[in-house]
């Protein structure tokens, strides 16, 4: 028996007992020994002393793969399929049906309404007052029905309200209880409200309730709101949301209370004895005469006040807007150089919507260097059309027009943003008023005197302190500044543009943005194709008069006067068109209030007009028009500056006179005696 072989020295029914793949396994780990040989020998070299033979240990055979079912890929533990038997786990196991997209869907919605119950106490309270609020707010209710959801809601609510109230449903709900409610309720929400107006003032869905409160309050109501914001005013505009409290109290508030607002921002002693001051003093420096207030501790104060809201841009306000003026007044020349430097740029935009906003907005142009001036006619870009149409913003326009000397920025940004819908700026109030300034720059009959008073407004401490550092000219220089030279610092003093009204010729520049840029020649062709609509417009009439007699200084003249003679001629086409007997509502153009009162200014202006006019519409038809609104204009040919007008037009209308058929006016008949 050879002792190597292990096998031989069992039995013969152990013998058997090696499964064909036991026997390769076995041969796999004899060639793994002989591979592991240490000392680097060769496999099949024999070892130098002959080792004890180890029986090999008889092992289970394995099943072919084929007959196993192959696990997912990954998974450790894999979830048999339905139907299946696991032979080692014992018990046979089934596999649920999954749920569906609806039942997941649900199942989540139940989850998260359990989540919320937990974590908001009135989340109940809330989702009823949400299914009442649904009702009250609709449009075509009955008044007697919305009365009872909201005495319906309320009756919840009561004792509750101050904890919802800064809830984003509870708050709505309250916003249209208030809105809708009674008397009695009303003053039964706000006693409620009223020990936590501040906190409400600083929630983000709060807020809006207590300004609804504030548009429904009474007088004493609104007084007694004002008053629990003493002590907070500056805390609040400071930020976004309590700002927006402060604005709203502030608008609604009569002039005692506005005061009051303003008070304790501007000096900490003014903070503490508010009833130190009475309403006959308006202005800081009144006030500051008054009480002997020391001029330095109050810009310290100003300053920490104001520093905060400009950093973080809540510029919008015009309780802001006063106080920035009032600061500007008295600060120093570093101080006030410095504020206006903050606000040039594209967050003058968001001003100038009010009368001390656009009043800002003009001395930052005035006062501001050519850099300056530069980042705020860049930020109104693409915000020209709506400034234009502005009550207040139009003026800073006009300002604009009046002191910058870049033109070419202008032309570019500006003018070319006037023309985009330059139609509607024609017969705007408001949007007229830039095309007025070009073409009859200040003139008393399109500005009130505050407005021109606004235009020639400066600040002492800005006015004459440094000379020689006015703005460089540079009438054909367009390229825009580079990084290096915007983030540059500089300083404020040195930057100063003295010079307010520019360094370049006003009627250079005029022509400049009017002539040269093309829009008088886009002007002319929107007069032109809406001639008959401007001349009874109350607005309109005015571009058009100031345009078809040339300009002021006839600066349309030399190089438009064929635009002008066509302009002449579409009016007078407009005027030659037949009465209309059968339409009443529409007016001749004649006897119109508006259209009547411009065709005579310019008969008796340009003469030019008055001869096309004579020769186009009313030669041989004056006795028609001898009466009512009609005879002024042709009475006005009498009057006019050319005697060859006036002697074409007196052969007819002399015989008119003599028969009493046209009467001339009285000052006209003092004139000829």
């Amino acid at each position: 028996m050879d002792l190597l072989d292990p096998l031989q020295s069992r039995p013969d029914n152990q013998k058997n007992l090696l499964s064909p793949m036991a026997a390769k396994d076995q041969d796999k780990s004899k060639l793994k020994k002989r591979k592991q040989v240490p000392g680097g020998a060769k496999p099949d070299a024999p070892s130098s002393s002959p080792k004890k033979p180890k029986l090999l240990a008889v092992k289970h055979s394995k099943a072919p793969k084929n007959d196993l079912k192959k696990p997912f890929k990954g998974s450790e533990h894999t979830k048999p399929f339905k139907g299946s038997e696991h032979t080692k786990s014992g018990p046979k196991m089934e596999k649920t049906d999954p749920m569906s997209k609806r039942e997941r869907r649900i199942n989540a919605k139940d989850l998260a309404e359990a989540r919320k119950k937990k974590r908001k106490p009135y989340y109940t309270l809330e989702q009823e007052l949400a299914h009442l609020w649904e009702k009250m707010r609709v449009r075509n209710i009955g008044k007697e029905d919305r009365a009872k959801l909201i005495t319906e809601a309320l009756q919840k609510m009561k004792g509750k309200i101050a904890e919802i109230a800064g809830s984003h449903v509870s708050s709505r709900v309250l916003q249209t209880c208030v809105k809708y409610c009674s008397k009695s309720e009303n003053d039964a929400v706000f006693e409620e409200l009223q020990p936590h107006f501040l906190t409400l003032s600083s929630n983000k869905y709060g807020v809006h309730l207590v300004k609804k409160m504030l548009d429904n309050a009474s007088k004493k109501q609104l007084a007694v709101v004002i008053s629990s914001l003493h002590g907070h005013v500056a805390q609040l505009l400071r930020q976004v949301v309590g700002s927006d409290v402060i604005e709203h109290a502030y608008q609604l508030g009569n002039a005692t209370q506005k005061q009051e607002l303003l008070m304790e921002l501007y000096s900490v002693e003014l903070q503490i004895f508010k009833d130190l001051v009475t309403m006959k003093e308006s202005s800081l420096k009144d006030i500051m005469s008054k009480l002997s207030l020391p001029k330095p501790s109050v810009v310290r104060h100003m300053t920490s006040v104001i520093q905060p809201i400009l950093e973080k841009g809540i510029v919008d306000h015009s309780i802001i807007h006063r106080i920035l003026m009032e600061y500007l007044n008295i600060a120093d020349q570093t101080s006030a150089t410095d504020v206006l430097q903050q606000l040039s740029g594209p967050l003058l935009v968001r001003m100038i919507h009010t009368r001390d906003g656009s009043r800002l907005g003009m001395l930052c142009v005035k006062h501001g260097s050519a850099k300056e001036r530069k980042k705020i006619i860049k930020g109104m870009k693409d915000h020209v059309q709506k400034i234009a149409r502005d009550q207040c913003g139009s003026m800073v326009l006009v300002c604009i027009i009046s002191v910058v000397d870049d033109t070419k920025l202008l032309t570019k940004i500006v003018i070319h943003g006037v023309q985009e819908n330059l139609e509607e700026l024609v017969d705007d109030k408001n949007g007229r008023r830039f095309l007025l300034q070009l073409l009859h720059p200040k003139c008393t009959r399109y500005f009130t005197p505050d407005e021109l008073a606004s235009l020639d407004l400066s600040l002492d401490s800005l006015s004459g302190k440094v000379k020689g550092s006015s703005e460089e000219v540079k009438p054909n220089d367009d390229t825009e500044e580079t990084e290096t030279e915007a983030n540059t610092s500089s300083d404020p003093v040195e930057t100063l543009n003295m010079v307010e009204g520019g360094k370049k010729d006003p009627s250079v520049r005029r022509e400049e943005l009017l002539v040269k840029s093309g829009l008088a020649e886009r002007l002319i062709d929107v007069c032109i194709e809406n001639s008959d609509k401007l001349l009874k417009s109350n607005f309109g009439k005015d571009v058009l008069y100031e345009v078809a007699i040339g300009g002021a200084d006839g600066i349309l003249k030399p190089t438009m006067e064929d635009k002008l003679n066509s302009l002449h001629e579409a009016i007078a086409s407009v005027v030659a068109e037949p009465k209309s007997e059968e339409s009443k509502e529409e007016e001749h153009v004649l006897e119109n209030f508006h259209s009547s009162r411009t065709i005579r200014k310019l008969i008796l202006d340009c003469p030019a007009f008055a001869s096309t006019l004579w020769k186009s519409a009313l030669k041989g038809k004056c006795e028609m028009w001898a009466s009512g609104h009609s005879g002024k204009v042709i009475s006005a040919f009498l009057e006019s500056s050319d005697s060859a007008v006036v002697a074409q037009a007196k052969k007819e209308l002399q015989p008119l006179i003599d028969r009493g058929v046209l009467k001339i006016p009285e000052k006209q008949a003092v004139k000829k005696a």
